[in-house]
């Protein structure tokens, strides 16, 4: 066997991106951090154990004088200074096309939960990213309809935010092994296009290898993703300090360690972001066996104001402003309507409402899931920042947060209700059906979904089932009731698709996940490490 073994079939382009040298890189990345990522992913259960067993989560004491010191991360380039808007979005070319038409300042370049991490899309999607930062990428939908870059169009600054630490890559083996998806991302495109953003760099100032960084949960896992960016910048001959990496806050254990994983980063840091299912799916995976006090109501209930999201948010702001970096806000997920004028005039409201709240906040910038959506977010962050870039010269708030406001679950307001089991499900199904068949971003009941809706939707019947929740209605939440809502979701799934829809999708597939990682008693850690398997 050789030690670098390429085992997915052959995908459209592969040649321009898995070249000898591109795969060397990539698995000297693998075999010097390898070990680590594994130490470090088996760092993670024992710290998950422990909170189980104290049903407790804190600062921590040993970092305390790095909390107490006074230091900023490296000064931010250029090319991240004013981040008022950020589209995200998969890789995949129509995708592509939209977001650098879109007229956002950033547009983050998905291949972890807004990518189903089929061998094709990863592939392609790195090509795609070349092309795009080519200015020659297009596409013709099957229907014939076009999509181009706009001639005068000013590119948005693409940051690529690369898989998570614990998902692998099974179609590159090195030394008999899968590959860390993480690397395999990050390394291809780092590889093929560091010295081509650096080069346009002095045209361009719109330029750089960007990253963001997802599902972190330690600053040791901050650090790891450190040496990797600067043992990659050495094999390059790339100076050091060239990579910046926005930080995806969506753990409530990194949450606890915001101040660290920017101190790990301070050479390559450029800010954090607040992420809101992701993080929400982090408190009920890590406190789902610590009792009523950590239950959480129905999802579409809580809101961004609640007591533990406010003290999440706040300290976030606090921290980065502090160190000098950006803070980044939550996703607008709500896909506008051309056809429905009311339904669209109250969700608009609505963005623009989260979207003001969080300039007011002292957010730097923020997300959105829809061109459409640019302008809504854009207007709310042009009132409070007018010409400046950003408000990280905004006075830092003194207020001390507190470990018991970040844990404080039981104050968020709402209930468990029979329709918010439904919604659970129904939403679930919907996105893993899509997922199983390659899509990662996905439009369900007016709103753009991703891997993390489904992780809240899942990881919120579980502790209902394991917790013995008495619904609003009376009615108890068993894993037989679980089954039998799946089982009529999908029947009326059937009757509205129609039998040939239905049999073509992979519905019966997405049924059995869901009911997996839902009610097992063994609680997944990620539904795509046992939906990986069932992929191309």
């Amino acid at each position: 066997m050789p030690d670098i073994e390429v085992t997915g079939a052959h995908v459209e382009g592969a040649e321009r991106i898995l070249t000898p040298q591109a795969l060397d890189f990539v698995a000297g990345l693998q075999r010097r951090f390898g070990t680590r990522r594994e130490e470090l992913l088996a760092a993670r259960i024992a710290r998950r154990e422990e909170i189980s067993r104290t049903g407790r989560l804190d600062f921590l004491p040993e970092t305390a004088e790095i909390r107490a010191a006074e230091w900023k991360i490296a000064e931010t380039p250029a090319a991240l200074l004013d981040r008022r808007v950020e589209i995200t979005g998969p890789t995949d070319r129509k995708m592509t096309v939209n977001a650098l038409n879109s007229g956002a300042e950033v547009w983050l370049a998905d291949f972890e939960d807004a990518t189903a991490p089929t061998w094709s899309n990863l592939v392609q999607g790195q090509a795609n990213l070349i092309d795009a930062l080519e200015r020659r990428i297009d596409f013709t939908s099957p229907e014939g309809k076009e999509y181009r870059l706009r001639p005068d169009a000013e590119l948005p600054t693409v940051v690529v935010r690369p898989r998570g630490w614990h998902l692998e890559e099974r179609h590159l083996l090195v030394d008999g092994r899968p590959v860390a998806g993480a690397l395999f991302d990050f390394g291809l495109y780092f590889f093929h296009n560091a010295q081509r953003l650096i080069a346009r760099g002095a045209q361009d100032p719109n330029s750089g290898p960007y990253f963001y960084l997802p599902k972190t949960e330690s600053h040791l896992e901050a650090r790891l993703w450190n040496e990797v960016f600067v043992q990659a910048q050495e094999a390059l001959g790339i100076e050091r300090g060239t990579v910046r990496a926005t930080v995806l806050i969506e753990t409530i254990t990194a949450a606890f360690e915001m101040e660290e994983i920017l101190y790990e980063l301070r050479e390559h840091a450029a800010g954090l972001n607040a992420g809101r299912w992701d993080y929400l799916f982090s408190a009920i995976k890590n406190f789902r066996d610590a009792g009523e006090r950590f239950i959480l109501p129905d999802r579409d209930t809580i809101t961004m104001t609640s007591p533990l999201m406010r003290a999440y948010t706040r300290l976030l702001v606090q921290t980065c402003h502090r160190r000098g970096a950006h803070a980044i806000g939550g996703m607008a997920a709500f896909i506008p309507s051309r056809r429905d004028r009311a339904v669209n005039e109250a969700a608009l409201a609505k963005v623009a409402a989260d979207k003001n709240r969080e300039a007011g906040d002292g957010f730097d910038g923020s997300w959105v899931a829809h061109p459409d959506l640019v302008p809504v977010c854009r207007a709310a962050f042009d009132a409070v920042l007018g010409d400046r870039p950003n408000q990280k010269d905004r006075p830092v708030e003194s207020a001390v947060i507190t470990a018991g406001e970040l844990l404080d679950v039981a104050s968020t307001e709402g209930a468990c209700t029979e329709r918010g089991l439904h919604s659970a499900i129904a939403v679930g199904l919907r996105y893993i059906e899509a997922w199983l068949r390659g899509h990662g971003a996905v439009g369900i009941f007016n709103l753009m979904e991703d891997v993390a809706t489904a992780e809240i939707s899942r990881s919120q019947v579980w502790q209902w089932v394991h917790n013995d929740v008495v619904l609003e209605g009376g009615e108890k939440v068993t894993a037989e009731l679980v089954r039998r809502l799946v089982s009529e979701e999908l029947s009326s799934l059937r009757e509205s698709l129609g039998d040939a829809a239905y049999d073509a999708g992979r519905w019966q597939q997405a049924g059995a996940l869901f009911e997996q990682v839902a009610l097992d008693d063994d609680f997944a850690d990620f539904l795509t490490v046992p939906g990986y398997a069932l992929l191309d």
